[in-house]
């Protein structure tokens, strides 16, 4: 089996690799070649038992798509995107790549035909739901996104439902939670304050709040995430159905929970580090936000999260980024 993972560098792309390349197999079958793509050069493997090529590439060029499909990979992890708050801020930008970059991979994966099918799992969004919610939303709910990027990765979910149904390919759509708590460095993403407030923190810095803690959200750990990708991959599709998208499992948490939760775990003095400063700005993108789920469909095909309440999300990552210790 050859996989191919764009957005490789990524931090849910580093780890998918990570735990692809330890267990060396996707399911029942072996892993005989991994190809990891991104735009910036994605970590080359110290030690693999197969081939590993690395490519440095923007993949919404003309061309670059066809160059990645050429050796006919069986499965297409595609992670590859800009984020929300960086889609907000420049419009150009956010539909080349969250779009344009989609529809190219899409018709490379068309053009090669014959008995080329490939099983294309798609990290989509919560995103692509917006305001007014009821209390949980469901598996019925329509699409009414309230930013460019919930507008991209709509349009991309139905594009994989259609190419699929066209029998181009074989895709699987996931709508993940926020991801939290996101290891490394902040990013441009609008909810990475989510992350921010938790785990700087944790490292004895301090981190900035910037919307009411009365805001509510839906979220899942990098390992829920990557459980999510590798369940998609090997899924039978004709249990799927034609709605090929799925909204994945995770937790419904205000930001006063995941501070109580930072205190249960980590102490008052660890959570007395998170500074209150208000930003009009992501305010009024939270404000769009999707709360909490019921993601029936998803449940009752085998997805599930690692994690049962806020404080494993915290203790998660502690385990699994910090060693098992954190800044008293």
């Amino acid at each position: 089996m050859h996989i191919l993972v764009l957005g490789a560098a990524g931090m849910v792309g580093r780890k998918l690799s990570e735990r692809l390349l330890r267990d060396g197999h996707l399911g029942e079958r072996e892993i005989k070649q991994m190809t990891l793509q991104d735009v910036v050069a994605p970590a080359q493997p110290a030690k693999a038992g197969f081939p590993v090529n690395t490519v440095t590439c923007d993949f919404a060029v003309s061309g670059a798509a066809e160059k990645l499909v050429a050796d006919r990979p069986d499965v297409i992890f595609h992670l590859a995107a800009i984020v929300s708050g960086e889609a907000e801020l420049d419009f150009d930008k956010g539909y080349r790549i969250n779009l344009d970059g989609t529809r190219m991979l899409l018709d490379a994966i068309r053009l090669v035909g014959g008995d080329y099918k490939p099983r294309v799992v798609f990290t989509s969004s919560i995103a692509v739901f917006g305001a007014p919610f009821p209390d949980a939303i469901g598996d019925e709910f329509f699409h009414t996104p309230l930013l460019s990027y919930g507008t991209q990765k709509a349009i991309d979910e139905l594009l994989l439902a259609d190419y699929s149904r066209r029998g181009f390919m074989d895709g699987i759509g996931i709508r993940l939670p926020t991801i939290c708590i996101r290891p490394g460095l902040p990013n441009k993403a609008a909810s990475g304050f989510f992350s921010n407030i938790l785990r700087e923190p944790l490292a004895g810095k301090e981190a900035v709040l910037p919307v009411n803690e009365d805001v509510r959200h839906w979220h899942a750990t990098p390992r829920s995430a990557v459980g999510f990708l590798l369940h998609a991959a090997t899924l039978d599709s004709g249990a799927v159905g034609p709605r090929r998208n799925l909204t994945m499992p995770g937790l419904s948490a205000t930001v006063g929970e995941q501070i109580a939760a930072l205190k249960r775990v980590a102490g008052d003095k660890v959570a007395a580090r998170i500074k209150r400063e208000p930003d009009p700005f992501i305010m009024s993108i939270v404000a769009g936000w999707p709360r909490n789920f019921a993601p029936t469909r998803a449940l009752k095909l085998g997805f599930t999260t690692a994690e049962k309440n806020f404080d494993d999300i915290i203790r998660i990552h502690i385990e699994d980024e910090l060693g098992g210790k954190f800044v008293t």
